[in-house]
């Protein structure tokens, strides 16, 4: 979803890839700088410590597109090798996606994000749950089963905040106009659009990794 659209739209199969090359791989063209993939003119803050490759997804609980990348980018971030390193950072082109990025820093503060982060999704997109604002969001995490005073002391906490702070200015270093879209060792991102599909998505950054790898 591009970020023109979100104003309409707020409050509205996996393949087996491995990080490899393989010879199948190797009798396509490799993906091309500006087509496939936007190479970032000044890089971006990584978190990931010296010799892992580090890819973020950037994504937004409201979008119906991050919704349907969730269980693919889900499987395949569980499969990554040992020195690829991936993150998930909710965006906010606005000022009221905040609340929603405060609820996925807050799970994963509390260890909850294995357990929640897919029902997230499934409460918006399927029950059709309003969670854009803080009472509807811990009235939700409440009947999870989450103790709502201790969510909500999360949810407010200076290292909450200062996540979403740095959430935002991520998303503004790689530039990105829409979600999903995937950032590579914060000098490369691709998304659905450009590579025709994120199944594509996903094999281009698996391309990128691999020229980071080689010190491309």
């Amino acid at each position: 979803m591009k970020r023109r659209d979100f104003s309409l739209a707020c409050g509205a199969a996996l393949a087996g890839t491995a990080l490899v090359q393989t010879p199948a791989m190797a009798q396509i063209k490799p993906p091309q700088a500006g087509t496939d993939y936007v190479v970032l003119k000044n890089p971006a803050p990584v978190e990931a410590p010296t010799g892992k490759v580090e890819v973020v997804e950037f994504f937004w609980y409201s979008c119906p597109h991050c919704n349907s990348f969730e269980p693919m980018f889900d499987a395949w971030s569980r499969r990554v090798p040992k020195d690829v390193v991936v993150h998930r950072v909710p965006i906010a082109f606005r000022d009221d996606f905040a609340p929603q990025q405060r609820l996925f820093y807050a799970l994963e503060a509390m260890g909850l994000l294995d357990k929640l982060h897919s029902k997230v999704y499934a409460a918006i997109h399927i029950e059709k749950q309003n969670l854009s604002k803080t009472d509807e969001i811990a009235d939700w995490v409440a009947k999870q089963g989450v103790d709502k005073t201790k969510f909500l002391a999360q949810y407010n906490s200076f290292t909450v905040v200062t996540k979403v702070s740095r959430a935002t200015q991520l998303q503004n270093a790689y530039q990105i106009e829409g979600v999903p879209t995937l950032g590579v060792a914060g000098r490369f991102w691709t998304d659905g659009a450009m590579a025709g599909s994120m199944e594509r998505a996903l094999q281009v950054v698996e391309f990128l990794v691999m020229q980071v790898r080689s010190g491309h």
